[in-house]
Parts: C-alpha cells; structure tokens; sequence
C-alpha cells in the first residue's frame, strides 16, 4: 500500500493512498473516520486513476473549553481594579541633600586642584573653590551618612479623591514625613514606634527587634472610608505583637482614627489608620 502527502486546495491537507477495489467500494462516496478532533474523508471525487483513492485530512480545533473550577470564581482584591495616581509633584523634600552637597564639593575640589595646577584654566579662582569645595563635601558626606531615604507611596485614585476632605491632619502629616529625605532619625515614626513598642521597658520589646516602615499605600475600606496603610516589616515579632497595640496605633495618630492590624506576608504586617471623617 503506497502513501504519499499531498497538498490540496482550500487550506486542506491530502493523504493519498493506493487501495484495492476490494477495500474501498466504489458504491460508497464517502468513509468518514472521525478520532478525537480529526475527521478523515475517503472521497472517491479525487480519484485521478484506477484503483486510487485519496484519503483527505481535513483538521478542526480541538474543543479547548476547560470545565469551569470553583477558582475561577474567587473574588479579586478590590485594589486591582483600581487605578494608581502617580505622584508627580517635585518638592526640595524629595531631594537628597547629602548627594548635591557632595556633588557640588567633589566638583568643586576637582577643578580647584586642577587650575592649581594650571592643568585647567582660571587659576586665579583656585583658592576660592578649595576653599568652598572642602566643607561642602564634608557637609554632603555627613547628610549622606545620616540621610533616611523615603519609603514608596502607593496611592490609588478614590483615595487620593478622599485625601483633603477625609485624612485628618495627623494623617496627612505622617504621609508627607514618611516620603521626604530625612536626616538624623534611625528610621521614619520612630518617635511614633518608641511609644508604641516602648522599647527596653517592662511588657515592650528590645530595641534590635522594632518593626521598620517598608511602604505605605493610601485606599479606601469597603465601607468608604480613607485609609492610610504602613507596611511594616518585622522579623522578631508575631501579630499578636500589633494586635495587642492596635488601641495604642489609635490613639498615638488620633484623634478621629480607627485601627486594623493585619499580616500580609512573611514578616510583614499592615496597621490600618482608618478616617472615622464621613465623606
């Protein structure tokens, strides 16, 4: 029995096979052999020559549709529908000292050094840029050393609609402190976490175990409130470490604040400070 492929018109793929008489009557137009998501055709119509039948492979997509899964239907967190405001305000904040005051002493020492040494022009300006460039990169390198770097801020846009009516004034203040440069602090709230956690005294926790602000988020509770999310991580506490201060995180950011305590994932854990201000 002889098989060769052929190409047939239409987008169809033609088998041809040599078959005895005694195999496929002529009395029959058609065999159709259908497997799973193929049906096969012996059309006597394409015979060219005696005893020459073509087997014509036509394909057709394979059902695909997946029996629906009780997964499917699990609610989606409201935030992913929700759309984020970009934050494209430019405040002086939002700089780092620490880097300008190094940048502008290191240029300044460069080219000072340089026109001493007439490998550069304006030797006559020399003693003036060493002089300002010195201190300059000191001080830079000092801000840089105590610099805090600001936490990333996710705002979604019904809350950011609720911020000025909504957010107290405490809240508004936290949200601004936390995404400026700061110098001098161990981290952003610590005077905020010292009371809370109070560290080294009876019923608080050691200094080395305090939770640290990764990121805050701005959203809105499903009873339409405004919420200011801190996203703290903390490797040596549990939840019942929050849970316990959830009326302390209250009462330190109120008045007019509610708080939630929830665990995110491993090692991180949210403190909802909740507007009661109706919108």
């Amino acid at each position: 029995m002889a098989v060769a492929m052929k190409a047939g018109g239409g987008g169809r793929t033609l088998l041809s096979m040599e078959l005895p008489h005694a195999v496929i009557p002529r009395s029959q137009s058609q065999i159709r052999i259908k497997p799973s998501g193929t049906t096969f055709i012996f059309n006597p119509s394409f015979s060219v020559k005696p005893n020459h039948r073509q087997l014509v492979f036509v394909t057709r997509a394979a059902d695909s549709t997946q029996p629906s899964s009780s997964s499917a239907s699990v609610s989606i967190s409201n935030n992913c529908n929700k759309t984020v405001v970009p934050d494209p305000e430019f405040t002086l904040a939002k700089v780092s000292f620490g880097v300008i005051g190094l940048g502008l002493g290191v240029s300044l020492l460069s080219y000072g050094f340089g026109a001493y040494f007439n490998i550069l022009p304006g030797s006559e300006w020399s003693a003036i840029m060493l002089t300002y460039g010195f201190p300059l990169a000191i001080i830079g390198m000092a801000l840089k050393y105590a610099e805090l770097k600001p936490v990333p801020c996710i705002t979604y846009s019904d809350a950011e609609a609720l911020r000025e009516k909504c957010a107290t004034e405490i809240l508004k203040q936290v949200r601004n402190d936390v995404i400026r440069f700061r110098y001098g602090d161990e981290q952003h709230l610590d005077e905020a976490l010292k009371r809370i956690f109070q560290y080294g005294q009876g019923g608080g926790i050691a200094r080395r175990s305090a939770p640290i602000l990764q990121k805050i988020r701005e959203e809105v509770t499903e009873d339409g409130k405004y919420s200011l999310v801190l996203v703290f991580q903390a490797k040596s506490l549990e939840l019942s470490d929050f849970e316990k201060r959830q009326a302390k995180f209250a009462s330190f950011f109120g008045p007019g604040i509610r708080a939630e305590i929830r665990k995110d994932e491993k090692d991180l854990y949210e403190v909802y400070l909740i507007s009661e201000t109706a919108s």
